[in-house]
């Protein structure tokens, strides 16, 4: 007998009777009924660096899927003693944001570091602006995936300012952010044009909605689900991450 499969949104009801059509929006029951799905603990900042109770937290959305965000530097050792004490996780895919904030370590060092992670640890998500000697990233092999970013980064917006990236690190994956990519082109062209071009990187989705004033992470909107779901049908295999609260 097949295996129950995990279900995300534990507050929705699947009854089945949802439409696939190809034409129809992103909805709210269909993002629920979206197998591969999960939470990034970093918008639970309120419990940062309790990665005990951020799981149980993650748990409550979807039990297939997580990212574990140490954004800060300093959160990083603290995920690395919680690894290393081989919790029993229930997560079929598990990626790790890598730090954003507070850098101090030596590039080498904190990739040594990431490098570090436990063999089950399936992806390492990295802004591209803080890659500044490509080279030293090849350590992370397979495992490091780069995450487009919005207008306010300098760089790893476009596919060709990802591709002078890939060119060096060939075995890299994406993480499309759906949301960075509508904050720099509302058309949503720019995101076609970075599955266009490394869609066959694609490992994992981004998914909410931006505050206009900060450009922070906010639940996803009934605009931005509308918005966005030409591209969320392009990406049905791979997990999409939840960087805010789920929409209810």
């Amino acid at each position: 007998m097949a295996a129950a499969r995990p279900q995300p949104f534990p507050f929705l009801a699947l009854d089945g009777r949802l439409e696939r059509a190809a034409t129809r929006p992103i909805s709210r029951e269909l993002l629920a009924d979206h197998h591969p799905l999960g939470a990034s603990t970093g918008y639970m900042a309120t419990r940062r660096e309790d990665w005990a109770t951020l799981v149980r937290r993650a748990c409550a959305v979807s039990t297939f899927a997580v990212e574990l965000s140490a954004l800060g530097e300093r959160e990083l050792p603290g995920l690395l003693a919680f690894l290393a004490g081989q919790p029993r996780l229930p997560f079929h895919y598990l990626s790790v944001h890598a730090p954003t904030k507070g850098l101090q370590l030596p590039e080498a060092e904190l990739v040594g570091l990431l490098a570090s992670l436990p063999p089950h640890v399936d992806a390492v998500v990295v802004h591209p602006d803080k890659v500044r000697d490509a080279e030293v990233w090849r350590g992370l092999g397979h495992r490091l995936v780069l995450e487009n970013m919005d207008g306010r980064k300098p760089v790893g917006q476009r596919p060709e300012q990802l591709a002078e990236l890939f060119a060096v690190l060939p075995e890299a994956g994406l993480c499309l952010d759906v949301a960075h990519a509508g904050a720099v082109d509302p058309t949503m062209c720019l995101a076609h044009e970075l599955l266009d071009a490394h869609g066959l990187r694609l490992r994992q989705v981004h998914l909410s909605s931006l505050r206009r004033d900060r450009g922070s992470h906010v639940p996803l909107t009934r605009r931005d689900e509308l918005r966005f779901g030409s591209v969320l049908r392009r990406c049905p295999d791979v997990p999409w991450i939840l960087e805010a609260p789920p929409p209810r």
